[in-house]
């Protein structure tokens, strides 16, 4: 716990409000659901609208953090939890045609808010405490949305799918006022580059190689640890193992990260983020490695386990390395592009994955076993490398300049 004693107040109230709005944002849980059942939609039509909502996010996510480092992360975040609040509000009044615009425009705020949300954290807390503060936020996330979704089947099929959107408005409204109420105006004035430096992303990251390849490492890998949302279902039920099995896998997973994240994130806060990073990534591919002994109840747990522990590792411990890697007029760029890199998979995983599985069903977990490894693998060759440039001193430690006052 005397991790966690360094953490600004702000971020345990901003978590707070994290856990309160996850409770109640499971509405893309029962989108499909939702456009198919009261809305009418075919398969097809619903997965389109699905697909074009999962490019808004995306594409919020990457763009949210130039917004931040203009304008300030603050009064982005609380623009963005506004506009989504209100979008989301609206859906149960709305024509079916309109939400082919509304949909994907509440997803694309939503990323906004996330990458923003990510660089607000990064400029309060200071160099040492960013993977504690990261995983208390993600604590506070994975906790409300162990209830979500839980309240939200109830909701859904006792009352109305509508009431799950118009609540989801009304939570997204209310994370604004309440950000707003405990990050005080001025917390985080809007960054200026240093003087004399145009204040451009690519400078700055071609002079950080380990950023690029982190980056590329956690494409590949989101693109296969999403795997378990869309073609591993499917391999389950291919092996006569029903959705009850699947719900009590993703249980354990939920029920992993809520026990020992945060608790990991303080014993680990002092070893190379790298390191622990690269040790992540090699889990989710020992994770699906476990499928190749047979398909079983036993090697679904193991590589459910695997892939929840290579999570624990990377996740948190990557998005604080963005953050102290970043020089203080980048942040909320360098968090965009961590935040874009990591849900790649929620438009490309299914598609690539159940393209593999339909064509050669067999060789889908070897690949993923393969790529996720290579990607660990080229993330901890880069430690080495970066160790033996800065002569031996840990990778990534405090190189994002002095912190933001916080108030």
């Amino acid at each position: 716990m005397r991790g966690l004693r360094q953490l600004p107040r702000p971020v345990w109230l901003l978590a707070a409000g994290t856990f309160a709005n996850m409770t109640v944002s499971v509405g893309f849980v029962f989108v499909f659901l939702y456009l198919t059942g009261p809305r009418g939609m075919s398969p097809g039509e619903a997965g389109l609208l699905v697909g074009l909502g999962g490019i808004g996010l995306l594409a919020g996510n990457f763009t949210g953090g130039w917004y931040g480092d203009h304008l300030g992360h603050r009064r982005v975040l609380l623009t963005a939890a506004t506009a989504s609040g209100a979008l989301l509000a609206a859906v149960p009044a709305l024509p079916t045609p309109a939400l082919y615009l509304t949909l994907p425009l509440a997803q694309y705020t939503s990323g906004v808010q996330r990458a923003a949300n990510s660089a607000l954290v990064a400029v309060i807390v200071p160099d040492g405490a960013r993977r504690q503060a990261f995983a208390l936020i993600r604590a506070s996330a994975n906790g409300g949305f162990t209830i979500g979704p839980i309240l939200g089947a109830f909701v859904a099929t006792h009352f109305s799918y509508d009431y799950l959107y118009t609540a989801e408005g009304i939570s997204s409204l209310a994370l604004a006022a309440w950000t707003a109420r405990v990050v005080p105006e001025g917390t985080t004035p809007a960054p200026r580059p240093p003087q004399g430096k145009a204040g451009g992303l690519w400078p700055e990251l071609r002079t950080r190689p380990a950023v690029l390849t982190l980056l590329l490492a956690i494409v590949i890998t989101d693109i296969v640890y999403r795997q378990q949302y869309s073609t591993f279902p499917l391999y389950l039920a291919d092996h006569h193992m029903d959705t009850g099995v699947y719900g009590a896998l993703l249980a354990v997973n939920g029920a992993v990260l809520l026990c020992l994240e945060l608790p990991a994130a303080l014993a680990l806060r002092r070893a190379a983020p790298l390191r622990t990073v690269g040790a992540g990534l090699l889990l989710v591919g020992a994770g699906y490695a476990t499928l190749l002994l047979g398909a079983s109840i036993t090697t679904a747990a193991a590589m459910m386990t695997l892939l929840t522990l290579g999570e624990l590792l990377y996740k948190t411990t990557a998005t604080a390395y963005m953050a102290d890697e970043a020089p203080p007029h980048v942040q909320g760029r360098f968090q965009s592009l961590y935040a874009g890199a990591s849900i790649t998979g929620v438009v490309l995983a299914a598609p690539l994955g159940g393209t593999l599985y339909a064509a050669h069903p067999t060789i889908l977990w070897p690949v993923c076993a393969t790529l996720a490894a290579l990607a660990g693998a080229a993330v901890l060759t880069t430690t080495r490398k970066t160790r033996r440039r800065d002569g031996g001193k840990t990778a990534g430690a405090g190189r994002g300049g002095t912190p933001q006052p916080v108030a």
